[in-house]
């Protein structure tokens, strides 16, 4: 292991600052799930499975909207691409406590829709300024303040929502995330490297020239061939090119780092409702920072690890583990119990969600690789969505200790089922 290729990589500043703003601009919605969940359980006076469902609205509403929002970064650049975030965010999270759990749906899709695509332009950001071996350490490096937002997030929802201000905490969220925004606006980290900007300027100038071509008689019209830039295209047929250039990226290795995010993402989500419910459940809400404080510590030194290794772990055999040592969360029967058993499944977290993004970044051309990051995070959130209900149903019906249970299980059988997808694709390979 070589723990200097942390002092080496955090020595270039634009990569500092990435990093930096990044983890200030995350820390209002890591705050906002136990908001969100503590206000529909407590204000609003609904159950578990009401706030899974609640969470896995917003999630649908992320997932759907982050791969248009990365291609709108592709294509329109960072900073248009946030304005609506940035207008959406202090509307829609100032008007959220101030309705009914009806009204509140609509709206938290809505919000999750145009959420401030701050993971996903970190990550793509990161692929830019860092190449070769430093992006694993660059990458893990993202993970690993992700958890120390997590640390800082929740732990403060928690007081602010057990103190009785769970409205004017979920206003805070959103006007303190919509300035966030306008700070990654001014700051405008970039997304494409230098070489790619002049090749899209070139793109771009063929894609006049051939619309002038194809408005010239038909005789004409065979010389736009040669001016049509890659995957620009005509009507009919050549719409279907068009549309599999566009996801000639999409192989079947970067949809099993799509189905590690979505399974990393359940199990995240699940445990996330299962230490609030466990603790509110037993009167001590005011402990849940306690184990969030431990279970994402021991992300970060699982994260500063693997940052450190030089060879990648496979995504699927990080997440097996993560998914097993969940199961044990469910049978602790205090505060302390829960933290230190949440110490193991801690470890490899930022180790999944890194190895898995260092995946797509070299999978993914450079001009596609923001569409990539927006579907690589909606496989995250997807994957979210259904954690939360899917954890909120067993607690409800079983008991805190079933949401544990319920997505350890599942997370395995999904990991067990990727493996043996993987052993019969590699044996056709062979066959051939």
């Amino acid at each position: 292991m070589n723990f200097a290729l942390y002092r080496e990589l955090l020595a270039v500043r634009p990569i500092r600052r990435l990093l930096l703003v990044g983890m200030v601009a995350r820390i209002p919605h890591s705050a906002a799930g136990v908001l969100l969940t503590l206000h529909i359980v407590l204000t609003l006076d609904q159950g578990y499975a009401a706030a899974g469902a609640a969470a896995a609205v917003m999630t649908i509403g992320i997932a759907v909207g982050a791969p248009w929002r990365g291609r709108r970064v592709d294509t329109v650049g960072l900073r248009t691409a946030l304005i609506p975030s940035v207008i959406s965010e202090a509307v829609i999270w100032s008007v959220v406590p101030h309705v009914s759990y009806q009204w509140l749906l609509p709206l938290v899709f809505v919000g999750g829709l145009l959420t401030l695509p701050i993971f996903s332009v970190v990550r793509q950001s990161l692929g830019v300024l860092a190449d070769g071996d430093q992006r694993r350490t660059a990458f893990a490096l993202d993970a690993i303040t992700t958890e120390v937002v997590f640390m800082i997030g929740p732990a403060a929802g928690a007081i602010v929502a057990t103190s009785g201000f769970t409205v004017l905490g979920l206003t805070i969220v959103g006007v303190s995330t919509s300035l966030a925004g306008l700070f990654l606006m001014w700051f405008n980290p970039p997304t494409r490297s230098p070489a790619q900007d002049e090749e899209r300027s070139v793109d771009e100038r063929h894609a006049a020239e051939a619309a002038v071509v194809s408005a010239a008689p038909a005789h004409l019209q065979e010389a736009a061939a040669e001016l049509v830039p890659a995957g620009a295209t005509h009507r009919g047929p050549g719409l279907r090119c068009k549309v599999a250039h566009n996801f000639a990226w999409f192989t079947a290795t970067v949809a099993a780092v799509f189905a590690v995010a979505a399974g990393a993402g359940m199990v995240l989500s699940g445990t996330d409702v299962g230490i609030v419910a466990a603790l509110e459940t037993g009167g001590r809400q005011a402990e849940i920072g306690i184990v969030f404080l431990f279970w994402c510590a021991a992300s970060v030194v699982g994260g500063l690890i693997y940052g450190a290794m030089h060879r990648p772990v496979s995504p699927i055999l990080l997440l097996l583990g993560m998914a097993a040592l969940t199961i044990p969360m469910g049978f602790a029967h205090d505060t302390w119990a829960l933290a230190f058993t949440a110490i193991l499944p801690g470890l490899l977290c930022a180790p999944v969600l890194s190895s898995a993004s260092e995946k797509v970044a070299d999978l993914v051309a450079e001009e596609r690789r923001g569409e990539a990051m927006g579907w690589y995070g909606s496989a995250l959130t997807g994957g979210v969505a259904l954690g939360a209900p899917l954890a909120g149903v067993f607690i409800d019906g079983t008991g805190p200790s079933g949401g544990f249970v319920s997505v350890g299980v599942a997370g395995v059988v999904l990991c067990f089922a990727g493996l043996i997808l993987q052993q019969r694709r590699r044996g056709r390979i062979k066959a051939q």
